[in-house]
């Protein structure tokens, strides 16, 4: 499971440096692609490859089936790391997320996201009182 938060810097070749608790898990291959609210999904192969075939057991006759699909797999690119653990980040998935030297890489479960940091201190100014609001709504009986 990935956790935390990271701030690495994107270097003068657009590579990641992916954090060291997560390259383990990525060390045999991994698909990055777009997220929601402009971020970036990184996900290990094998999940995204299990979230790939779940996707395409969805109706295809199901026009935002067949966006959703077509956003997430024309933006997926697979990576290997590299021995130091890094990958690059490809030209239109940076523009997609609005990414500069400066990020945020987040765990987010079974997946990372890659924000931008400005971006991402945005959308926390934006969501933890909303955060705190709904606990109950989203848990109930959990919290």
């Amino acid at each position: 499971m990935f956790l935390g938060t990271h701030t690495p810097r994107l270097d003068d070749k657009w590579r990641l440096i992916l954090p060291a608790k997560f390259r383990e898990r990525l060390a045999g291959g991994l698909v990055i692609t777009r997220g929601q609210e402009r971020c970036l999904d990184i996900f290990p192969m094998d999940e995204f490859v299990r979230r790939a075939e779940a996707a395409s057991a969805a109706p295809m006759t199901s026009k935002p089936v067949r966006d959703y699909n077509r956003l997430l797999m024309s933006g997926a690119f697979d990576e290997i790391p590299d021995k130091q653990g890094r990958v690059t980040v490809p030209a239109v998935l940076r523009e997609y997320a609005g990414l500069t030297r400066d990020c945020t890489v987040i765990g987010a479960g079974l997946r990372i996201e890659l924000w931008d940091s400005a971006a991402w201190n945005a959308y926390l100014e934006g969501t933890e009182q909303p955060f705190s609001d709904q606990a109950e709504e989203v848990f109930p009986g959990l919290l």
